[in-house]
């Protein structure tokens, strides 16, 4: 059928193969959430926000219903969220965050991808403070003074507000996300979408050869379903 058909073919398929990874992830994110705070959003802020990522993401309602009525039964295991620290070849630091119901399994699988790739798992607290780490909240942008969103949202613990023609993105650290959501319900903004990251503080340039040695862990450890994010210091 020809090159054109596979590459469109090869791309569908990365992309379908994206979605479900995503999918996999909140539909755990919904579980820890459940298991924590109980399956009412209303009184459940932690749900809420997966309910809005789940959204964001294009997550089918009657997938999410059905993360939350699984998550619900007492039969269902939740999963315990460990963070792995490590370093790639050439001195690249890298936290790996899972979610896993086998711990074992998950250590084992981590340590494998360093060992074989050149790097090596390190021990708790090794790279973690190379990166700072913050919130994230996106809300609709419906013609907002953003300059005094801004103003009013610094006493919460808000550090950058960014604006795009259709979203406005609003960046703090992981301590305030409660206070920053707190704020932005309380206030009506529509939040679309919230999350975690941790920024490099540094980072470290490499060779396009380098890069590419790095970026076939960093392929090792996101296609494994224990894991939930991947964060370096490569530039």
């Amino acid at each position: 059928m020809g090159r054109a058909f596979e590459f469109r073919k090869a791309r569908k398929m990365k992309r379908w193969s994206q979605m479900a990874k995503t999918f996999t992830k909140i539909g755990k994110d919904i579980v820890i959430a459940v298991k924590e705070g109980g399956a009412d959003p209303e009184n459940n802020s932690k749900l809420r926000a997966v309910i809005q990522n789940a959204k964001d993401a294009n997550m089918p309602k009657e997938n999410v219903e059905r993360a939350i009525k699984k998550a619900s039964d007492k039969d269902t295991s939740t999963y315990k969220e460990v963070i792995f620290e490590g370093y790639a070849p050439h001195g690249i630091a890298i936290v790996v965050e899972t979610a896993t119901d086998n711990n074992n399994r998950t250590v084992a699988n981590i340590r494998s991808y360093f060992n074989k790739h050149n790097g090596n798992l390190g021990t708790s607290g090794s790279v973690l403070f190379m990166f700072d780490h913050t919130c994230h909240f996106k809300i609709a942008n419906k013609g907002q003074d953003v300059e005094e969103l801004e103003l009013e949202l610094i006493d919460f613990g808000a550090d950058e507000v960014f604006v795009d023609e259709e979203f406005i993105m609003i960046y703090g650290s992981f301590e305030n996300f409660g206070a920053l959501q707190s704020k932005l319900e309380g206030d009506g903004f529509e939040i679309l979408a919230s999350g975690f990251e941790r920024i490099p503080q540094n980072t470290v340039s490499l060779t396009d050869e380098q890069v590419e040695e790095i970026e076939v862990l960093l392929e090792k450890f996101e296609e494994d379903d224990d894991v939930m994010n991947v964060y370096h210091n490569m530039a």
